[in-house]
């Protein structure tokens, strides 16, 4: 069966994350996963040709460079809204978090919640099926969308890095065991990530310094890596 979802990334705002829109080619219908910070993201969906039939919105995580534009975007799409359930506390406090990293320009709204996501679940985009896949550690509700050929993955691995856990409210363990989970899946699926260029899960196996301990775990030959967590 051939890809039926078609992806397209906008980087946008200070911190240069990566959006999405993803959209089911059999019907036209889209999902804007994570938002930026500003109306940026909006100023550009509002320019493509045909204008994309959104129909979900959907976050990875709640840090206020992906979340912080949730108010714009839905006052542009009526479309309902999904947060990672674990994601909660983060997320109310979107109004805060800029004056946590010394910038309290990016204090936020939080926008409206419709639906929370838990491990496993899954939304329907037209005739595609996404599920979400929780990887806590970055943040304690970070979590992945897939629909079996694309994940994107927030800020949980980057091609050649993977999400700080020395935030507020970070984990290193509980990445450290996110990892495994998400490495567990196909190689072959096309990671996109909060920020920085596509990559694979398979690529990032082989080579990632921060996989350095799953590889010698799975007996996998490459570079050992480095210890960027207790017990590593």
């Amino acid at each position: 069966m051939g890809v039926r979802v078609k992806v397209q990334r906008f980087t946008v705002g200070m911190f240069q994350v990566n959006c999405y829109l993803l959209t089911d080619e059999a019907t036209g219908q889209s999902a804007v996963i994570d938002t930026g910070e500003t109306d940026e993201l909006v100023r550009l969906l509002d320019g493509l040709r045909p204008r994309p039939d959104v129909r979900l919105l959907l976050l990875t995580h709640a840090h206020a460079d992906h979340a912080g534009a949730l108010t714009h975007l839905q006052a542009r799409f009526d479309a309902p809204t999904y947060l990672p359930a674990l994601e909660r506390p983060l997320f109310e406090a979107l109004p805060v978090q800029g004056a946590w990293f010394g910038m309290p320009s990016l204090n936020r709204p939080c926008g409206r919640i419709d639906h929370e996501v838990r491990d496993g679940d899954t939304v329907q985009l037209g005739e595609t099926t996404l599920r979400f896949v929780s990887t806590p550690g970055h943040t304690p509700g970070q979590g992945c969308w897939t629909d079996g050929h694309d994940i994107i993955v927030g800020d949980t691995l980057f091609a050649g890095s993977i999400g700080r856990t020395d935030f507020p409210m970070s984990d290193p363990r509980l990445m450290v065991d996110s990892l495994r989970r998400l490495m567990a899946l196909p190689g072959h699926l096309r990671v996109h990530s909060g920020h920085g260029p596509m990559t694979t899960l398979g690529e990032e196996l082989a080579s990632n310094p921060f996989l350095g301990f799953l590889r010698k775990e799975r007996g996998i030959a490459g570079p050992p890596g480095v210890r960027w967590a207790p017990g590593l």
